[in-house]
């Protein structure tokens, strides 16, 4: 009996430790694009000039169109334990001669990414490396 009151009082004071650092478990359109990134400066009159951080990512290829590429990736908040909060999953997408835009969840059970960079590079490929 005794060991299973410790087990309880473990698993009570692990799951206090989670991660507390967002008030909540959900990341809105609006703090993703508080918290984005841009690198470079997109030409006036480019593709990505149209783009504002927070998009969902339908509204972008309906914006400018198709990407030359795609990618995707989880990342290390995937591993963190009790985390529930958005931004475990980042899908690329490469243009030709534009750059690259990536796109994040807003919280672990939204079905849908909104546009997290953007990253100017008239060099760019247009394919996943």
């Amino acid at each position: 009996m005794v060991r299973y009151g410790l087990v309880a009082a473990c698993v009570l004071t692990l799951a206090g430790c989670a991660n507390r650092s967002e008030p909540s478990q959900t990341v809105r359109p609006a703090d993703v694009s508080s918290r984005g990134e841009i690198f470079g400066t997109p030409a006036p009159g480019s593709k990505f000039a149209k783009l504002q951080l927070g998009m969902p990512m339908k509204e972008v290829f309906d914006l400018i169109g198709p990407p030359t590429d795609t990618s995707a990736h989880i990342t290390g908040k995937a591993f963190i334990p009790f985390y529930f909060g958005g931004d475990s999953v980042r899908s690329e997408a490469y243009y030709r001669g534009e750059g690259q835009l990536t796109f994040t969840r807003t919280s672990i059970g939204a079905s849908t990414f909104h546009l997290y960079g953007i990253h100017v590079n008239p060099a760019e490929s247009g394919y996943a490396q």
